[in-house]
């Protein structure tokens, strides 16, 4: 032990950077090359597991701004990129090196420009002070006794591949301190940049509100990454109070904003699989897939998967390359991995190759489960289902109910539905929300109608006062058989 800490210590001594916002010196065991290459690959998996939100022009003026306020940082020669990620959560968050990632789903709930610059220079702050570098190295050091360098939490790695590096990456917590220099580093940002920072308030508001009405997404909240210590919209109250400059004569930008997310896809998009349920249903791939009932679901872009209330057992639906049968070869001749029972049949008229297998789960125990290759179309799909050896019996029932149930997709109303989207339109005259609501209704709520547009349920609006509409079928509401 004393050795070990001798070693410790020794690393710590050699392994210590400058702060670029503090000034201070610090613990640091990545070097900055090595951040960006972290947060480069992580960007990329994110990237990959969830996609971007397939507009250029909104992705442009996203990154434009999120430049802008990059140019104020202590660290403006970054790679700096800032994307939105086609996702309904309200979301955003900072990988190492400099990659930004918002969601529309923020993009969504929020009302003007200065909104938005706030909370990318947010983000850009926590890249500056190098907060996720010295998470990481606090844990690394913590697990030199062990023997361990991985900055993945061993509950990422229950959700077997839908969650890589990258994605683990996106859910290292930050502290009280953190969360409050990166708002003070946010709101110097902004201000640097021209924008109104008394709009970070009005975020913060937001978010509270939207904690009680929130929907369905693949990503966690932004409030449950970005702890909230209750004195938030207090603190920003006393930088506005304290700055010498005239706010009046910075930029808002409303106008411009709602242009540019005006046509956004709102909520869940389902042309990209939706649930009903526990049924999974993919319009554009023309396939249902049935998960346990009760289990806790998530929609990637690469893959669709469910996880059971104890977290003991996990569903997995994903492309595979090849045949039914090279997909099965390749996946069963991986080191580790005993088969059993491999067989080859059809399943709604599909050919597929399935066999139970077990295998070693990196912590002395092993894992059993069932996998399955299907041919549909012009695919091959793989359903990996996995449990820890014991637990194996009790779940092996509700695995093979799920492999038993994919099939063709054809009801003609999941077929054809459409997402909900975001329009822009002007109040006619004077009047109410709840009048405008309506005169022009919308597919979501008066309490959700306020939200997104930042006013009370009550407001009374302007002749000409844009207001944004939801308009579509909610994904829930569409019927009919699978």
């Amino acid at each position: 032990m004393v050795r070990a800490l001798a070693v410790a210590g020794i690393t710590t001594a050699l392994s210590c950077a400058t702060n670029p916002v503090t000034g201070k010196r610090e613990l640091a065991l990545v070097s900055e090359a090595q951040e960006i290459e972290m947060g480069r690959q992580g960007a990329a998996e994110v990237t990959a597991a969830i996609g971007l939100y397939p507009n250029a022009t909104l992705q442009g003026y996203v990154n434009r701004i999120g430049h802008a306020l990059a140019a104020t940082t202590e660290r403006p020669g970054l790679p700096w990129e800032y994307q939105v990620l086609d996702d309904a959560s309200v979301n955003a968050f900072a990988l190492p090196g400099g990659f930004i990632f918002v969601t529309r789903g923020l993009l969504a709930h929020m009302t003007n420009e200065a909104e938005l610059a706030s909370v990318l220079g947010h983000e850009s702050g926590h890249v500056s002070a190098r907060h996720s570098v010295q998470q990481m190295s606090r844990e690394q050091v913590a697990a030199i006794g062990l023997g361990v360098g991985s900055v993945l939490s061993p509950a990422i790695a229950k959700y077997g591949q839908i969650a890589g590096a990258g994605l683990g990456l996106m859910f290292l917590k930050y502290g009280r301190d953190d969360e409050t220099q990166s708002d003070q580093l946010g709101f110097r940002y902004a201000l640097a940049a021209g924008y109104d920072t008394r709009q970070m308030i009005s975020v913060f508001q937001m978010l509270q509100r939207a904690e009680q009405l929130s929907g369905g997404g693949r990503l966690p909240e932004w409030q449950s990454t970005h702890p909230d210590p209750g004195n938030r919209i207090a603190a920003v109250q006393a930088l506005v109070a304290a700055t010498s400059r005239d706010l009046n004569d910075m930029k808002v930008g409303g106008a411009e904003f709602l242009r540019r997310i005006d046509g956004m896809v709102y909520g869940v998009n389902p042309r990209a699989g939706f649930f009903r349920g526990a049924l999974f249903l993919h319009p554009d791939l023309k396939f249902v897939f049935q998960f346990p009932d009760g289990w806790k679901t998530q929609n990637a872009a690469d893959a669709v998967a469910a996880i059971s209330p104890d977290e003991s057992a996990l569903v997995e639906l994903r492309g595979a390359q090849g045949s039914a049968a090279e997909a099965a070869r390749v996946f069963f001749s991986q080191l580790g991995i005993t088969t059993v029972g491999q067989s080859r049949g059809t399943i709604h008229g599909n050919p597929v190759v399935s066999a139970e297998f077990t295998a070693p789960d990196g912590q002395g125990g092993s894992v059993h489960g069932i996998a399955a290759f299907f041919e549909y179309g012009a695919a091959t799909w793989r359903t990996l289902a996995y449990t820890t050896e014991s637990r194996f019996g009790a779940w092996k029932p509700a695995f093979q109910n799920s492999i038993n149930s994919f099939d063709r997709l054809t009801d003609p109303v999941a077929l054809a539905v459409q997402p909900m989207r975001l329009r822009i339109d002007a109040a006619p005259q004077a009047m109410s929300l709840s009048q405008f609501q309506a005169q022009m209704p919308s597919s979501i709520s008066l309490a959700e109608l306020a939200l997104i547009n930042g006013i009370p349920e009550g407001a009374q609006l302007r002749a000409g006062q844009s207001i944004k509409r939801v308009i579509g079928t909610p994904p829930t509401q569409v019927g009919g058989r699978p």
